[in-house]
């Protein structure tokens, strides 16, 4: 439990004062990029103070000058904080609805056009999210998916939702695949303790949703390659 203390130490100490700040600033400025810098090297040092040592790799498949979106697969509650400081450019992400109506950290998060996400499979909710992700690239955000919509209960790759592929469909921006791995082990579902470790986050080449004639099909072929590159033992037992 001294790795999450310390994590949130960081977190409350650093980011409470960058909100109180940084949102009265972005106000008046009518820029979030600022803040948005600010609180990626917040969510960093918060990773970094609990022991988690970070490896990148496959940078170089990243389009420069166009926003994308980035698709992972997800085993950890920590995948957020590692993942984002680490994609180039302003990202915007999909989240919990609920976590919009945190005091100064909710309001942050609208800012940067982060995209609320209901659960219970309602159909004008899912629309709405997607229109707000497609609001987002329009402006030259980035958009991180975990396609599976939640947590890997064992670590492995399970089933993608539909919705991000009907995004990248619909805008035809470039999809850019990606692994995470070590952070199963450091953080798992259902605990709140974190363990030191390495995180290894790996950049895959780009897939163009142009080349697929419906989003089934590119969604079968983004899930292949995160699957042919995750480690053996996180691999789906169906591909």
């Amino acid at each position: 439990m001294f790795a999450t203390l310390k994590l949130l130490f960081v977190y409350l100490t650093l980011g409470v004062p960058a909100g109180i700040l940084g949102i009265p600033f972005s106000l008046l400025t009518q820029d979030v990029s600022r803040l948005y810098r600010i609180a990626m090297w917040i969510a960093n040092a918060g990773v970094r103070a609990a022991g988690i040592r970070i490896e990148v790799s496959g940078l170089e498949h990243v389009p420069q000058g166009q926003p994308c979106i980035f698709m992972c697969n997800h085993v950890s509650n920590l995948d957020p904080p590692v993942v984002l400081p680490m994609l180039p450019g302003q990202t915007s992400v999909f989240l919990k609805k609920q976590l919009m109506s945190i005091p100064i950290l909710g309001y942050a998060m609208r800012m940067g056009k982060f995209i609320p996400v209901e659960r219970g499979g309602r159909r004008d909710a899912a629309q709405a999210s997607v229109v707000a992700a497609g609001s987002a690239l329009e402006s030259g955000l980035n958009v991180l998916v975990f396609p599976e919509g939640t947590r890997s209960k064992d670590g492995r790759l399970s089933t993608f939702k539909k919705g991000p592929f009907f995004l990248a469909m619909e805008t035809l921006a470039p999809v850019v695949p990606m692994t995470i791995s070590g952070t199963e082990k450091m953080m798992r579902k259902g605990s709140a303790a974190i363990l030191p470790g390495v995180a290894r986050v790996q950049f895959l080449p780009v897939i163009e949703p142009r080349d697929f004639p419906s989003r089934e099909d590119l969604l079968r072929a983004v899930r292949a390659r995160i699957a042919e590159a995750l480690p053996e033992e996180m691999k789906p037992l169906e591909v």
